[in-house]
């Protein structure tokens, strides 16, 4: 990155420049004299490995101004073999840093004794120890008015606390330890103030699973209960929220976790072993509710910036996912859902018009990615979108690179001053003194009013968001800069000498690339959205299974699992395998062998719903795979709708015909509407039975027993009409006399209306339908118990 010159910008007047120029000599004057004695008047420098670590844990006010007294704590530790005696802890005042290089190689080597320590502040400032055992700690504390450091010119200058003594080998004074920082300089308001942007990230790590507890609330399911450690007192996500509502910031929300603690506050579940899980606590719940009441009332009134749903991983999407088909969609439906939640739950509009890729890394296709939802900004970092035409100042953040597109160039120096371990107060107070330093060195670069935007890590911890507080409060109450939102910096005039060139492809850093999603994730999560939209074709309520398994999908596709390659696989396919189980409640019974006896007769299946909500636009087809032996409804196959209750089974019975003996294979398969099946198919056999000669021969046997029944009845009765007449004689021929007493008028032909056989034996029972082969399925709810659908 280009650095600025002593005296930077254009536009300064010839007045100002000789006033730097003058007060440089001055100051410097002092400083010259003293080194010209330091042969007879400096101590000697320690030697071999008798060291003393000095710690500055305190520098207040981090930027002072005239009439300020500067209070210097911390502690020195002897780290050597040797007793320290005579140890005296004093304050050194370095040069003048006119470079945000000479600031980096201060703070590369901030600790090194080779280098020089500065002059020393007046002794009477600092503190004396008689001696100083190996391993022992003792506390410093040195207050000094900042006129007696004889600062001159506005800036950033080298500041020290060193320990000076002796030891038993070395017996005579020296440096035996030194801790260099940096001491902005500004008492009075700098002529142009510069607009800075802080983007304060409030993110974390994936929480929810797709889950959700039986029962109409869908009571969702977590990994762990880790968020409510963040939430609660000390709480990195607790401290970000209470230290960020008196700052002015721009707040950057992954709106998955708004989601995450408002689902959390309304009751949750915690994953166990096995899919078991168990119910939250509710002092967790109420920290939920806590929390994101403190969150509304510290946005109120601040610009809220809504990444995509769950902070999808923009580099992993580009160099991988694109050439996985539909992968780009969900970046579009993360971003869709993103200013929906973020109304919901903190009830203000937030903007989505910023793509924020891993450490601000862009090459074209990140870029082309990014912007392919909708964003037209991109925050990118100043170490990936490096300045190549040689300025010697740090331009504004805005750059136009093509397209509509605004790349928003964050400092990468300030970016990344609050990364590493903070929770020592030592290395926290350094870090605040560096940003500082860096910030007042880019005012004093050009009188020109310019735009810069700091991006910090995306999940500061507890202790690195203090770090940035304290540091932001020094800033905003400072003299050379003036709080700025977000927009307003990507809207602000981009400098016409900044660079546009995004970088190569090629450029992108190796050790970013390894951290990024497999192809395999891809294709995983490209199975899940087909099974997905097989599985919602048949739900009265869509929403039930839509919402949590889209959204769990986003969140396998985290910027966060860069670093947990294996948990994100875990929850990947956790994901898959719990949408499997759910579509699988939707189902066919299995079927044993069915025998047919006859030529038709009538085959029932049984589809089974064990989610709590019907199912519709279900098909069910009944195929023969030997039509020419067995039809299904006249063809070969048939096909009937489906629409079964929650947690009930519903019976189809299809018609069939047979025109041969023999085994039939039948095949029942389930299809959505739409054409596509779903889940397994069914098979069984059909044993087809036609009537047999045995048959044949036992209808015929008893035909011929009613026929010779009839006929014996015909000639009995012939017989006794004949034997009647003789009786009567001939004079009878002719005349009218009864034929049977008490029926005078029943003709001669008439059969008895007795019967031979007992009473009831002869009347023929009513016709009915053959009962069926294969038994009713039971329509009762299944014995497995109901499955909630999600």
């Amino acid at each position: 990155m280009a650095e600025a010159a002593d005296f930077q910008g254009t536009t300064a007047s010839p007045a100002r420049r000789w006033l730097r120029r003058t007060g440089t000599l001055l100051a410097g004057a002092p400083l010259l004299a003293g080194l010209l004695q330091l042969p007879a008047a400096a101590p000697a420098q320690a030697a071999g490995g008798d060291t003393v670590a000095v710690s500055l844990d305190s520098l207040s006010p981090s930027a002072p101004t005239d009439g300020d007294t500067l209070t210097v704590s911390g502690t020195v530790t002897n780290t050597g073999k040797q007793t320290v005696t005579d140890a005296q802890v004093g304050l050194r005042m370095g040069p003048l840093l006119n470079t945000r290089s000479a600031i980096d190689a201060v703070s590369r080597h901030s600790d090194d004794l080779q280098l020089g320590t500065g002059t020393e502040v007046d002794g009477k400032y600092g503190e004396k120890f008689a001696k100083l055992a190996p391993g022992v700690a003792e506390h410093f504390s040195i207050s000094v008015p900042v006129d007696k450091l004889d600062l001159g010119q506005d800036g950033v200058y080298e500041f020290g606390v060193a320990l000076s003594g002796q030891t038993s080998a070395q017996p005579w004074d020296q440096t035996l330890g030194i801790q260099r920082t940096f001491l902005p300089w500004q008492p009075s308001e700098a002529d142009t103030r510069t607009r800075t942007t802080f983007l304060w990230p409030l993110l974390s790590r994936v929480h929810m699973t797709a889950r959700t507890g039986a029962g109409e609330l869908q009571t969702p399911v977590f990994l762990d209960d880790d968020l409510a450690k963040d939430l609660g007192p000390g709480g990195r996500l607790a401290r970000m929220v209470d230290l960020g509502r008196d700052l002015d910031v721009t707040w950057v929300i992954d709106p998955d976790l708004l989601a995450s603690v408002d689902a959390m506050a309304k009751g949750y579940r915690v994953q166990g072993p096995d899919n078991t899980s168990t119910p939250g606590p509710r002092e967790h719940q109420a920290l939920a509710k806590q929390w994101l009441d403190n969150l509304q009332k510290a946005v109120t009134g601040k610009e809220v910036v809504a990444l995509p749903f769950a902070d999808p991983d923009l580099a992993s999407l580009a160099h991988i996912g694109t050439s996985v088909t539909g992968s780009l969609s969900h970046l579009k439906d993360a971003t869709d859902v993103a200013a929906t939640t973020v109304k919901t739950v903190l009830h203000v509009t937030p903007s989505t018009d910023f793509a924020w890729p891993v450490e601000g890394a862009v090459d074209p296709s990140i870029i082309k990615v990014a912007t392919s939802a909708g964003a037209d900004r991109v925050i990118a970092r100043s170490d990936s979108l490096q300045e190549t035409s040689g300025l010697t100042y740090t331009p504004s953040a805005a750059r136009p690179i093509g397209g509509g597109t605004t790349a928003v160039v964050a400092d990468a120096r300030m970016s990344t001053a609050f990364e590493g371990d903070l929770t020592k107060a030592g290395p926290a107070t350094l870090a605040v003194q560096e940003f500082l330093a860096q910030s007042l060195e880019v005012t004093a670069q050009s009188d020109a009013q310019r735009s810069i935007v700091v991006a910090p890590q995306r999940m500061p911890s507890a202790s690195q968001a203090q770090a940035m507080a304290t540091a932001l409060k020094a800033l905003q109450s400072g003299t050379w800069s003036q709080a700025q939102d977000l927009t307003a910096a990507a809207k602000a005039k981009p400098d016409p000498n900044a660079t546009t060139r995004i970088p190569s492809t090629s450029a992108y850093p190796s050790s970013l690339r390894r951290q990024e999603l497999p192809r395999s994730a891809f294709e995983q999560i490209a199975r899940t959205q087909d099974k997905l939209d097989n599985f919602q074709v048949i739900l009265t309520d869509q929403s039930r299974v839509v919402t949590p398994f889209g959204r769990a999908i986003n969140r396998g596709m985290s910027a966060s699992w860069r670093g947990r390659a294996s948990a994100a696989e875990s929850y990947r396919g956790d994901v898959e395998d719990w949408l499997y189980e759910l579509a699988d409640q939707v189902k066919l019974i299995d079927k044993s062998e069915t025998k047919l006896s006859g030529r038709s007769a009538t085959i029932p299946v049984t589809v089974q719903n064990n989610l709590v909500q019907p199912v519709s636009h279900l098909v069910l087809r009944l195929t023969s795979t030997m039509p020419t032996r067995l039809k299904i409804g006249g063809k070969a196959y048939y096909e009937q709708p489906v629409e079964v209750s929650g947690g009930h089974s519903q019976s189809v019975k299809f018609t069939t015909s047979a025109n041969a003996n023999g085994r039939v294979g039948v095949i029942a398969q389930l299809f959505t509407e739409d054409g596509q099946e779903y889940g397994d198919p069914v098979s069984f056999d059909v044993k087809v039975t036609e009537v047999t000669p045995t048959v044949m021969l036992v209808i015929g046997g008893g035909v011929l027993l009613l026929v010779l029944a009839g006929f014996r009845m015909y000639t009995h009765r012939k017989r006794a009409a004949a034997r009647q007449a003789e009786d009567d004689g001939p004079d009878a021929a002719g005349e009218d006399t009864p034929d049977e007493p008490g029926n005078p008028d029943a003709p001669a032909d008439r059969l008895p209306e007795e019967s031979d056989t007992p009473s009831g034996e002869d009347d023929p029972d009513q016709p009915s339908d053959p009962a069926p082969d294969t038994a009713s399925e039971s329509t009762d709810p299944s014995a497995t118990g109901e499955r909630v659908d999600r």
